[in-house]
């Protein structure tokens, strides 16, 4: 279990390993959360390797050269390959590696049944064919915390030294010093943040870390600050540019949008987008020019020259020679998400646009806008991504909460949901959760494969067991699914085995 120094280089770490696996006679194979970072390792592994000696398989090559590649490995021709998610079944002769980075990435997670993820793939093809397996990343699941705490993995990383050394330095900007601040409170940037948006361009480009995209996703009353809705289907208005209301859900534009709670007519922003916020900076710093990248447009990379460079987490481009300094928004929007994974998530996606700011020697700075109480916050002040997940892990051991038990989520109509539990023969340890109402599928959205019809309530229930009886668990609701199908159905219910999301 890797955890990465901060910077640019990991690419040739991984090219380095595959490269010696390869000079060992065996073959490599390394996924990676999306495209871009696959060419990353693409170009490292070209500069090692050389022409023709690995495959790239993601879904930007295009069918015909996938396949091409895909037969290549298959016939023993390549013996190394680098790709995203469905690489993990690459057939790929006599492994010797196996490897994955950033196993945190929800793309790494596969929706569509049986549900597989990149990292459990992965150690079942490492225990398989007895050969090495390498989890990297700059930060640390509490899965990866896991694997080690039980002793099927070992840790590798640099000593606390290093760790500065290679760090920028983070400083944190809390609720108290904002409320000192009333005019940059309204502007969302204190004072330290604009000083060190200023003294970061006079040496390179600054990266700004906006977890929204769009303009305004999220409007409330200026008022009483009730949310704004649609008259027509009480779904959120946003505004797509500064000007026009539509509702997020049914699109009907809003022109006399009033408040049902205080009758005001002004409007507030709740959440401030990516392309606002590069408005507002864009009039501040006249003279500098402002990219964004987001979920349209994706930049790769930004010269290192002096540039403000918006981003959403994710998207954030990599900067020649690192970020001079970066600003890390609205922290508690990321923070305050009812999920179980909410500060693991933050300080992922934290961690890696901080990796990407230069180290403390070149005078690297990052200022994140969050409560610096907040256990994420310290971790990432501290740069410990580990002892986070270790806390992490300890307080789900107590509570009974994944990684540390097995958890299955059934979800269905409510009728054929209370009948399939019933007929289920579950383990004698087996704890049911629920079951609770799951409200429907937001419409003109993309529905996740977990979320009722519009319109429609169905409801879920977690079965909890204890480790040691997670098969146990599985095959009891394979029998009862199965049993059910056979007379019929008699309404739909969808299980999955270790949900990512759990609330």
């Amino acid at each position: 279990m890797w955890t990465a120094l901060p910077g640019p280089h990991w690419p040739q770490e991984i090219a380095g390993a595959v490269a010696a696996t390869l000079a060992s006679g065996r073959g490599a194979l390394v996924v990676v959360p999306d495209g871009r970072t696959a060419g990353r390792v693409d170009a490292a592994l070209h500069g090692i390797l050389g022409e023709g000696r690995h495959a790239l398989l993601t879904a930007g090559s295009g069918p015909e050269k996938r396949y091409r590649e895909w037969l290549a490995v298959r016939r023993g021709s390549v013996r190394a390959v680098v790709g995203t998610r469905a690489a993990m079944f690459a057939p790929v002769a006599d492994l010797g590696l196996v490897a994955i980075w950033d196993d945190g990435d929800s793309s790494h997670s596969d929706d569509n049944a049986p549900f597989p993820h990149v990292r459990e793939v992965l150690e079942l093809r490492a225990a398989h064919s007895r050969c090495g397996f390498l989890l990297g990343g700059t930060n640390c699941t509490v899965e990866a915390a896991q694997l080690v705490e039980s002793g099927w993995a070992l840790p590798l990383r640099a000593d606390r030294e290093q760790t500065r050394i290679a760090a920028p330095l983070v400083r944190t900007v809390g609720d108290g010093e904002l409320a000192r601040d009333g005019a940059a409170r309204a502007a969302r940037l204190p004072s330290l943040a604009w000083q060190t948006v200023r003294d970061g361009l006079r040496s390179g480009p600054v990266l700004v870390q906006v977890p929204r995209r769009g303009y305004a996703p999220r409007l409330a009353c200026e008022r009483c600050r009730e949310p704004a809705r649609c008259r027509h289907c009480a779904g959120p208005l946003e505004a797509p540019d500064q000007q026009d209301l539509n509702c997020a859900w049914c699109g009907r534009a809003e022109t006399a949008w009033h408040c049902v709670a205080c009758g005001a007519r002004r409007l507030r922003a709740q959440i401030v987008g990516a392309r606002r916020t590069a408005e507002e900076l864009g009039r501040a710093f006249p003279a500098v020019p402002v990219r964004t990248s987001g979920r349209d447009h994706v930049l790769d990379s930004v010269p290192d020259q002096p540039a403000l460079v918006v981003s959403t987490p994710g998207a954030e481009p990599v900067a020649e020679g690192g970020y001079a300094a970066a600003l890390l928004l609205d922290g508690w929007a990321m923070v305050g998400r009812p999920d179980l994974r909410a500060g693991e998530e933050a300080l992922r996606r934290w961690t890696a646009a901080a990796a990407l700011v230069r180290g403390q020697p070149e005078g690297g700075t990052v200022v994140i806008v969050a409560e610096p109480t907040l256990r994420p916050v310290q971790a990432l002040v501290r740069w410990d991504p580990v002892g986070h997940a270790r806390r992490e892990l300890a307080e789900r051991a107590e509570l009974g909460f994944p990684p540390v038990s097995r958890m299955a989520s059934v979800t269905g109509e409510p009728q054929a949901l209370a009948a399939f539990l019933a007929a289920a023969e579950l383990p004698p340890d087996a704890e049911v959760l629920g079951p609770v109402p799951v409200p429907g599928g937001e419409p003109g959205r993309p529905r996740r494969p977990f979320d009722a019809p519009p319109g429609e309530t169905w409801e879920r229930a977690l079965i909890r067991v204890r480790p040691g009886s997670g098969a146990a668990l599985a095959a009891a609701l394979k029998g009862a699914q199965a049993a059910r199908m056979s007379r019929g159905g008699g309404g739909a219910v969808r299980i999955r085995v270790d949900p990512p999301d759990i609330g």
